[in-house]
């Protein structure tokens, strides 16, 4: 499902609320049932295992927490054996139900339900004889991540804001970060650290104290995706993904990095020029060659195919953005 298709969908509940609800209060009913029908999905596949654990120590005078949430292997679980669709076998039940599942979520997912002011608007819909209808509605899209990614679903979330927001004479930008500015964010960031993470073993956090959606995280996903998919493209032998994303990102980029000559063509010439540069793959050999050691398989791979070092080329010209940091290394005093 496309971002514009689950969007659209997803508005259509508004027919549902039209004469109830005035159409700047549409938010609170299509946002939190939004993102329920999300979590309803996210937990599918563990659930059994989640609810069997609970059973088996509920009683224990224990903390279940660590446990449910091992057996979710997420962040958050839930204890009912409910779900969207069972609710839907229960129609005359539905709002005692629908709180019930929702009180049975781990603590952080009910307060956000909490701050939706969502049970205000369990008792409006069902007053409305709306509440069935309109649950029913989420409950018959699939929203799971095989069918519709996180970055999809933080496009279509941020949709709904927008759409929201013009509806309550709002500026949408205050509600969420345009995408051009995501990615400038996430551009700004790797420049400022490319130095310190080009270096083996290297592990930091990105903190976003106002995650939103999670489209700044995403954006940095996306990068390591796009090399993590061109390297597996590059190597034989049994090698993760983690093997191949340090070799590339960190150490040739890093001993590349090292390189005077590179950052001073990089201040001086297009990328196309830069890319032209004889001096570049001269470089990478180098690095090659000095990785030798920690990482033999792709080392020897690389220096007997020149398939695999234009492979790397493009990925370090590409995604892993060798050029971009170069360009913003300051000149060594006295260089020539």
């Amino acid at each position: 499902m496309n971002q514009q298709a689950l969007s659209s969908f997803i508005w259509s509940v508004a027919d549902l609320l039209r004469g109830d609800y005035k159409q700047s209060d549409y938010g609170k009913v299509i946002l939190p049932l939004t993102v329920l029908r999300r979590l309803d999905c996210v937990l599918e596949e563990t659930k059994s295992k989640v609810l069997a654990e609970y059973e088996k120590r509920k009683d224990a005078g224990v903390n279940l927490e660590p446990f449910l949430l091992k057996k979710s292997g997420l962040t958050f679980y839930n204890t009912s054996p409910m779900d969207l669709k069972k609710l839907m076998g229960d129609p005359d039940n539905i709002g005692p139900n629908l709180y019930s599942y929702i009180d049975a979520f781990s603590e952080p997912v009910r307060d956000i339900f909490a701050k939706f002011d969502f049970y205000n608007q369990i008792d409006r819909l069902a007053k409305a004889k709306l509440l069935y209808l309109v649950v029913e509605k989420f409950a018959n899209v699939d929203l799971h991540p095989d069918r519709v990614s996180n970055a999809q679903m933080g496009l279509a979330f941020e949709e709904l804001i927008r759409k929201f927001a013009e509806l309550s004479n709002e500026t949408a930008g205050e509600h969420f970060t345009p995408r051009e500015v995501i990615r400038l964010m996430v551009d700004l960031i790797f420049i400022e650290d490319d130095d310190e993470l080009s270096k083996p073993n290297l592990v930091r956090t990105l903190y976003d104290p106002t995650a939103g959606t999670g489209a700044v995280q995403e954006k940095e996903k996306a990068f390591l995706r796009e090399i993590i998919r061109k390297v597996n493209d590059l190597f034989d032998g049994e090698l993760t993904d983690g093997d191949q994303l340090v070799y590339v990102n960190n150490v040739l980029k890093g001993k590349m990095l090292e390189s005077e000559t590179l950052a001073e063509q990089a201040r001086n010439n297009t990328k196309q020029q830069f890319s032209n540069s004889p001096d570049l793959g001269k470089a990478l050999t180098d690095a090659i060659i000095d990785a030798m050691d920690a990482h033999n398989t792709m080392s020897t791979q690389a220096l007997n195919s020149d398939k695999i070092k234009r492979g790397l080329l493009d990925i370090l010209l590409g995604p892993a953005k060798l050029y971009e940091t170069l360009r913003e290394t300051p000149p060594v005093e006295g260089a020539l």
